[in-house]
């Protein structure tokens, strides 16, 4: 009975391991078959209504059709910023922004080509797994968790196998 019982949790935790990895991929992966971008949120401008730590979705959206009090993605120098619109300026090609948190408008317009899109959905929290997906460090640390999973699975496999040939 004992020479079953070994392979069989190797086999459940290897499963298991390789399941927390499929599952934790899927916020991430999924939305861009659907064309969404997706970012990490990492200041609280946003906050209450977009805390730090968030998973934003961000659909890209022509210019012009962004609306005022929509929240929208856009490049700052090398950082992605999301804010909401205070105007959109159709003449100049640009576009006000305002964090929710901070006291006033943002000192500088968006230009129509820093436009990511229009952030659609965000969910607390799951923003700490993007980190850990995007992160070289992370990388790897997914990397071995899911070996751990297969090797335990071929562990498994060989013990079944030698359980075998002494029977």
């Amino acid at each position: 009975m004992n020479k079953r019982i070994a392979p069989a949790l190797c086999n459940l935790l290897g499963v298991l391991i390789l399941l927390c990895v499929i599952i934790t991929c899927l916020p991430v992966t999924l939305p861009r078959l659907w064309g969404y971008e997706v970012y990490n949120v990492v200041s609280g401008s946003m906050e209450p209504e977009i805390p730090v730590g968030s998973i934003l979705y961000v659909k890209p959206v022509e210019p012009q059709d962004v609306k005022e009090d929509e929240v929208i993605a856009f490049h700052s120098g090398d950082a992605v910023v999301s804010h909401r619109v205070v105007k959109n300026k159709l003449v100049e090609g640009e576009l006000v922004t305002k964090g929710d948190a901070n006291a006033g408008e943002d000192l500088n317009t968006v230009p129509y080509s820093d436009l990511i899109g229009r952030v659609e959905r965000h969910l607390p929290a799951l923003g700490k797994v993007l980190f850990l997906y995007t992160s070289q460090v992370g990388k790897i640390y997914v990397f071995f968790f899911a070996a751990c999973g297969v090797m335990l699975n071929l562990l498994a496999g060989i013990l079944r196998s030698g359980n075998r040939e002494e029977a």
